[in-house]
């Protein structure tokens, strides 16, 4: 097939920030994961699906299948939908301890999809 470009489960994009290697990337409705380090307007490719272990809010409980948002400002999930964008599901049960700051994350593969405030 003549017009075919890509799988498309990763995407090369102008980094809008400085980024490190597995950070979540938001741009517009694009949601993704760094593969590697990036500076601002350098490119750098985004894995848009699979499963990743990234920041969550702390003291907040996570059950298997919790829709799960992009929180921009403090660059973290949540299971908040108001103001964020929704990026996936949780795949695995996490604690509300403080503590607990990191959360496995099935990518919904598509886009952050914007919550009415």
């Amino acid at each position: 097939m003549k017009n075919f470009i890509a799988v498309g489960d990763r995407l090369t994009i102008p980094a809008p920030a400085d980024i490190a290697s597995g950070e979540g990337v938001l741009l517009e409705t694009l949601f993704g994961v760094a593969e590697g380090a990036a500076s601002s307007g350098a490119e750098v490719v985004l894995k848009l699906s699979g499963v990743f272990d990234l920041p969550k809010a702390p003291s907040q409980e996570w059950a298997i299948g919790a829709a799960i948002y992009w929180d921009a400002a403090e660059k973290r999930c949540t299971t908040v939908a108001t103001g964020n964008r929704l990026i996936g599901i949780a795949v695995q049960p996490v604690g509300d301890s403080a503590l607990e700051t990191l959360g496995r994350v099935r990518l919904n593969a598509c886009f952050g999809i914007p919550v009415a405030t």
